[in-house]
């Protein structure tokens, strides 16, 4: 029988290696980004916000829909094609489908939602119905104040 002196800093650096040989592993030639599409949402008293970064995309494989107050945004991204006689050294760039849905907290009016894309970035401008903004409520009084003298 063999003693064997344990060594917390070699258990951890054998940690490390198996940690490090995973993810390289698990995201060589496979999609980067998995399917998560990230945005930006912001919300002012009539309209949320919405953007997102989907750069080199044509709009035309971008589907955006929005129902029941819940907007699911897709995009399809190309892979890079390689030359011939080309071997890919480093892919981070995602390519596959990517989507996202975010459920808006109030009633929209979707009739009047606004779409844009420009440099990469999908914008949309989802205004809130007249019953889901804000009302000022005046207070009104009935009875003469009190003087306080």
């Amino acid at each position: 029988m063999t003693v064997v002196r344990w060594n917390p800093f070699r258990e951890m650096l054998a940690m490390q290696r198996a940690m490090d040989r995973m993810f390289d592993e698990g995201w060589r030639g496979s999609d980067y980004a998995g399917d998560t599409l990230g945005v930006d949402v912001y919300e002012t008293d009539d309209a949320y916000t919405v953007i997102a970064a989907l750069p080199g995309i044509n709009p035309e494989n971008i589907n955006v829909r929005l129902h029941d107050g819940t907007l699911s945004i897709a995009a399809e991204i190309p892979q890079m094609t390689l030359p011939e006689n080309a071997r890919m050294l480093v892919q981070e760039r995602p390519f596959g489908t990517v989507r996202r849905s975010i459920h808006l907290g109030g009633r929209v009016n979707q009739e009047k939602v606004e779409a844009t894309y420009e440099s990469g970035l999908l914008t949309l401008v989802i205004p809130k119905s007249e019953e889901a903004q804000p009302k000022l409520i005046p207070v009104k009084t009935t009875k003469k104040l009190i003087s306080h003298n």
